[in-house]
């Protein structure tokens, strides 16, 4: 599975694995500003017991001009619905991940590949879209002989619903990184961080990172 160490993957992750699967997690570093995420997609499958590769194409950034992956853009801040937020898309960036995720799960002998794209990505980011995952369904299952099923069951489910999941399965959510900015706390300013905060106080739970800005619970 397709793990960025945020709140989405890591659900999916612990999910994945109460459901019996022998799992074995990828993440990527992209040229990311955020790259601190990884970390704690590390921590999280050192947690579970889980095989964790991590991948890198920093050249992506490159050939992919974002507010994430550009140095001299700044990260917007605001809710997913802000025009400004456009500017976190990363072009073609889950086609990229799923089709490097996808050679090693083949070559692993896997039988499916699950990645944690959710209704709340849909509107702005187009490769989070039911049609985009439908079509890669697709493409994937036809890639090699295997016949490898990509499975994206949160897909309909909104940010405190896949929350409400992970109570449930018992996420420790202090290992999960979400803020595009990467700094030493979570700047609780920019769109994921704005999403996650509102998430969690839909759900009745305190976030349990810290912020770089006081949060009313």
């Amino acid at each position: 599975m397709v793990l960025s160490g945020g709140v989405d993957s890591t659900t999916l992750l612990y999910d994945v694995k109460s459901q019996g699967y022998e799992v074995f997690a990828i993440s990527f570093l992209y040229g990311q500003k955020h790259s601190k995420e990884l970390e704690f997609a590390k921590k999280t499958c050192k947690l579970l017991s889980v095989p964790h590769k991590i991948v890198d194409i920093s050249f992506f950034a490159e050939l992919a001009p974002s507010a994430l992956t550009t140095p001299d853009w700044n990260v917007p801040e605001g809710y997913y619905t802000d025009s400004t937020m456009k500017q976190t898309v990363v072009p073609n960036r889950n086609m990229v991940l799923l089709s490097i995720s996808a050679a090693y799960a083949i070559s692993l002998g896997a039988k499916k590949l699950f990645y944690g794209a959710h209704a709340g990505d849909h509107p702005i980011y187009p490769d989070c879209r039911k049609e985009f995952v439908e079509a890669m369904k697709n493409a994937l299952y036809l890639a090699d002989y295997i016949g490898l099923e990509l499975e994206a069951p949160y897909v309909d489910m909104k940010k405190e619903d896949i929350l409400r999941r992970g109570l449930e399965l018992g996420v420790d959510y202090s290992l999960t990184w979400s803020c595009y900015k990467g700094g030493q706390k979570a700047c609780g300013r920019c769109g994921t961080c704005t999403e996650r905060i509102e998430a969690f106080k839909k759900v009745g739970m305190k976030d349990p990172i810290e912020y770089e800005i006081e949060i009313d619970c």
